[in-house]
């Protein structure tokens, strides 16, 4: 197909099933599946994965070998890993084991920022500071990423208002950040919102503003993804068989499917990268390893078009 003038020619798929995808589930996979998975990720042209997150282990157990799989990680040559880290504990941790960048949740939603880190959003802002002073003082190469969450809305507040998303995003890149992404957390938003809150918030971002992280809660996560591709942003959160979600949505279905987003793009003559055969091989794994679980997707059970090329999505 022919690509619109007004997309981007390429377009990166993170993948975060390992982290936002894992952290959902009661089960903890074995390390060695999680090494398995990164593996064959890579293998099927996957450069940048988000896997883990360095948080208290009686927390999310699930996530308490992150240090281990993230230096399995780092001995793929060309692939960026990325951590969650919650505060300057975590973000020592991140610079310590040489992450390739650390992703610093913030929400944009006073109550969810309360109930997901019993801090109020312009408290998680001067954490932020604190972490991007102690990246300067240590001299590490770790990038700082921060997702603005609840960014389209909130299930326990309800409406957060853009310009609150905007003043936050600029205290972020004022303090010194290197990219900033908005997050439909709780899969609120419609293309209309994705469009008009991506407006509001690019002209203060500085050019920082680089990833759209969306949930399928209400079926529209490849409608908002598409939204944020024409005004320029490239660079997507997805999950394998589309786990993960948030607990303060109920209901929620999960993260874009990796795969059927992968099939998207290509499908529009975006560039991608990545391989149809062993992203679908791959899920097939993830369905053993995580049984009992649901996953979510179409691409897996209908295949691609007869039209495009069975084999690679780039």
């Amino acid at each position: 197909m022919t690509l619109s003038s007004n997309l981007p020619s390429r377009a990166v798929i993170r993948e975060v099933g390992l982290r936002d995808g894992l952290q959902s589930i009661g089960s903890v996979m074995p390390t060695a599946a999680k090494l398995e998975w990164i593996r064959d990720a890579y293998a099927a042209g996957q450069r940048e994965i988000e896997v883990g997150a360095f948080v208290p282990a009686h927390l999310l157990p699930q996530l308490a070998d992150t240090a281990n799989v993230l230096a399995f990680a780092r001995t793929l040559p060309g692939l960026t890993a990325s951590v969650l880290v919650p505060n300057l504990k975590g973000a020592e941790r991140a610079m310590e084991c040489e992450a390739g960048t650390m992703v610093l949740p913030l929400s944009a939603s006073h109550a969810h920022s309360l109930a997901n880190l019993r801090k109020t959003p312009d408290e998680v802002v001067e954490e932020i500071k604190r972490i991007v002073d102690a990246r300067e003082a240590r001299g590490a190469m770790t990038k700082i990423e921060v997702g603005i969450s609840t960014a389209f809305g909130c299930t326990i507040q309800g409406r957060v208002e853009p310009s609150e998303v905007a003043r936050l995003v600029k205290a972020v890149v004022d303090a010194g950040v290197d990219a900033v992404g908005l997050a439909d957390t709780v899969g609120y938003a419609d293309p209309a919102m994705v469009r008009s809150l991506f407006k509001a918030v690019l002209p203060v971002a500085k050019g920082k503003l680089n990833c759209g992280h969306f949930h399928d809660t209400r079926g529209l996560g490849l409608a908002n993804v598409y939204a944020a591709l024409e005004l320029g942003i490239s660079r997507f959160d997805a999950c394998l068989g589309g786990i993960g979600g948030c607990p303060h949505a109920p209901g929620a279905s999960g993260n874009v499917v990796t795969e059927d987003l992968a099939f998207m793009l290509a499908s529009m003559g975006i560039e991608t990268g990545q391989n149809f055969d062993g992203l679908v091989a791959l899920r097939s794994k993830l369905a053993v390893w995580l049984q009992g679980e649901l996953l979510h997707g179409a691409l897996w059970r209908a295949g691609l078009p007869k039209t495009m090329n069975q084999t690679k999505l780039a």
